[in-house]
């Protein structure tokens, strides 16, 4: 379907509420009816951006969704509808993810210092998570990523959203770990962990925490790891009849007696009846090679 007489019509009011907003910032304009120019110019610049939609025009020259979205945006904050703000940055931030995603992060921060400033944390939370998954999947930037689910995590908290909170910070742990910050993983898989294991709808979950754990500490020092499963067997009883506990016991042993062939025959195992993912592979081979002779895989 040709869209391109909507990108035609969406310029022209673009170019249309541009001269409201330049007229109702003149003397004469401002005397008779300013504000209500520019409220005009709002809903025109809204009209726009979406025919800038229909026509898949997310950012390009001329004009874009973005762009209409981004100005509307301002314009509602000139006028103190900060709601009606915040959610034209929010559709202006997911019109430039298609093609400007370091762009699309300044209009939803934008729209979150807005939530923030009206309490909606809740909200801001939501965004946070947004622009992490851009720094995941757009601009591949983890550092980044984490610094928003950490933030998300703690507005999350503070609205007693645990379960968004765990959500968040589970990313948090996962990238920690693959970034070599054992300690930092540890201490979010043991919070979590000990957050789940009593709920009766989240203990199941539990287990894999602890076990997460306890790779970690593996990873950093044996004893450690011995010791962290040993707590864990404590702390919850259930976590002992896992096969996740089961495969740690077999990985220590393995270990201690620096048996590369008795550790990748009790993964293999292992793998056999749970698929390991990505993550778990890559901390498995992690501890893998600090076995002396090691030739680094798990086949």
């Amino acid at each position: 379907m040709d869209n391109s007489g909507k990108e035609k019509e969406a310029i022209q009011l673009m170019a249309e509420a541009d001269k409201k907003v330049k007229s109702s910032g003149s003397f004469l304009g401002g005397m008779f009816g300013g504000n209500h120019k520019v409220e005009e110019a709002c809903e025109m610049y809204a009209r726009a951006a979406n025919m800038f939609k229909m026509a898949k025009n997310w950012n390009g020259k001329p004009p874009s969704a973005g762009k209409a979205f981004c100005q509307s945006a301002r314009l509602h904050m000139q006028l103190q509808n900060k709601h009606d703000s915040a959610t034209s940055f929010v559709d202006a931030g997911n019109a430039f993810k298609k093609a400007d995603p370091q762009e699309a992060i300044n209009c939803l921060n934008a729209a979150i210092d807005i939530y923030t400033d009206m309490g909606r944390f809740t909200i801001a939370a939501k965004h946070h998570i947004t622009i992490a998954e851009v720094y995941e999947s757009e601009l591949v930037d983890i550092e980044k990523a984490i610094a928003h689910y950490e933030q998300a995590a703690d507005y999350y908290k503070g609205e007693e959203s645990n379960s968004s909170a765990n959500k968040c910070l589970l990313k948090v742990a996962s990238y920690s770990a693959q970034l070599e910050q054992y300690q930092k993983a540890i201490e979010i898989y043991e919070q979590v962990g000990i957050s789940t294991m009593d709920n009766p709808l989240l203990k199941y979950s539990a287990k894999e925490y602890f076990f997460k754990a306890s790779l970690c500490h593996f990873i950093v020092d044996e004893l450690n790891a011995k010791l962290a499963v040993e707590k864990y067997e404590e702390m919850f009883p259930a976590f002992s009849d896992s096969r996740e506990c089961k495969l740690l016991k077999k990985l220590l042993e393995a270990h201690e007696e620096q048996n590369a062939d008795a550790f990748t025959e009790a993964v293999k195992e292992f793998d056999s009846i749970s698929r390991l993912d990505q993550w778990l592979t890559t901390m498995l081979l992690r501890i893998k090679k600090t076995i002396q002779g090691d030739a680094g895989d798990l086949k």
